[in-house]
């Protein structure tokens, strides 16, 4: 995934596994990740995060959204029927605007 790439090249990986820790516990979502954790257990991690929250506690999922700042434009433009394949794009949403946030405040912090 090119997020989790960009993340590494530019040493923000960390950080942005800081971004995704802060928010999830901010919507009170509990979520295991260690600190070494390779791009493609997180991106695993988090799908399967996800698909539990959309089928098992939805208003879990939704505080977590919000939390986090999906706009709810780019939640409609999911048409996943399948609840895997609509964990997969939410959760590339969600790495998605973590980045952004993890970005913009180096960017800008500096």
């Amino acid at each position: 995934m090119e997020i989790l790439q960009s993340a590494q090249e530019e040493l923000l990986y960390n950080k942005l596994l800081q971004q995704i820790t802060k928010d999830f516990t901010l919507a009170n979502v509990e979520l295991k990740i260690s600190e070494g954790i390779e791009p493609t257990q997180l991106k695993a991690v988090l799908r399967e995060k996800i698909y539990f929250l959309l089928l098992e506690k939805f208003q879990e999922y939704l505080n977590l959204l919000y939390v986090v700042d999906i706009p709810e434009k780019q939640m409609k433009k999911i048409h996943s029927v399948d609840a895997v394949d609509a964990a997969t794009e939410v959760c590339f949403l969600i790495l998605k605007r973590e980045w952004q946030k993890v970005w913009f405040k180096n960017k800008y912090n500096s």
